[in-house]
């Protein structure tokens, strides 16, 4: 009796992603970053914080099942080297899974000019730097809030002019950082206020959500430290004058024999 042939057990499709080797069983993958448990693919309504770039993200992601640990997926599938981006084609930009120390004020995105915390694509040839979420970026952005076509302005157009004259039409704030413009009407986007519509916060109903800078939490912690100096100076002295008045009192009554 001729038995019947059991066909060869399909092999699992091995990704080799630039960054690191990251075996993917449908979908789930082994992160370098995270070598010890898989990471599934999931897409959920929350807001979470990425442990690549240390950046806020909602929607799709990778997540650990067996501890708190999340990617963005674009962070999850980040390659290696990026090779004429198009918003820094002069030079190659390499991954690196931490930010490179080079001081305070230069450890920020040459696109939406926030602070770098975690990784990001650097150029070791003149220093530009953006992060993951900003290279997924581009010269020309076609959003849902808008009917036209954005196009990014030069950074000489308006980093020369100081405070620009116009207001983003998402935020309705002036800031820092790289300007999309509308070449049909004088609808402006800031890349900062794009990412939002990249990393799912958007999407799922998160607006304005932001990492603190780490000046302003600073300046936020010295004021405090000043003020409760200076309340605490203030109670010092106030106690000392009570003393002093305390034992004026009590001298005069020694000398001229009051009695209470």
């Amino acid at each position: 009796m001729e038995l019947p042939q059991v066909p060869p057990p399909k092999k699992s499709p091995l990704i080799d992603s630039p960054t690191s080797p990251q075996l993917i069983m449908g979908e789930q993958i082994i992160h370098f970053s995270h070598p010890h448990h898989p990471l599934s693919q999931v897409d959920l309504p929350n807001c979470f914080t990425c442990a690549s770039c240390k950046e806020y993200g909602a929607g799709k992601r990778y997540t650990c099942s067996q501890c708190d640990f999340q990617l963005h997926d674009f962070c999850a599938l980040a390659p290696s080297a990026l090779k004429s981006h198009p918003l820094h084609f002069q030079h190659k930009l390499l991954f690196f899974s931490k930010p490179v120390k080079g001081g305070l004020l230069k450890s920020r995105c040459d696109i939406c000019a926030k602070p770098i915390r975690g990784s990001a694509f650097i150029c070791t040839a003149c220093n530009f730097q953006m992060h993951p979420c900003c290279s997924m970026l581009s010269t020309e952005l076609d959003v849902p809030a808008h009917p036209h076509i954005l196009k990014i302005l030069p950074v000489v157009q308006y980093s020369s002019n100081g405070d620009l004259d116009f207001q983003c039409g998402e935020c309705k704030r002036r800031r820092s950082g790289r300007v999309y413009r509308c070449t049909v009407c004088d609808y402006h986007l800031h890349a900062v206020c794009a990412k939002s519509m990249i990393n799912g916060l958007q999407a799922n109903g998160f607006k304005g959500v932001e990492k603190p800078g780490m000046l302003g939490t600073a300046a936020r912690v010295a004021s405090k430290v000043v003020m409760e100096f200076i309340g605490g100076l203030i109670e010092g002295l106030g106690e000392g004058v009570g003393q002093v008045l305390i034992q004026s009192v009590t001298t005069t009554a020694g000398k001229h024999h009051i009695t209470p």
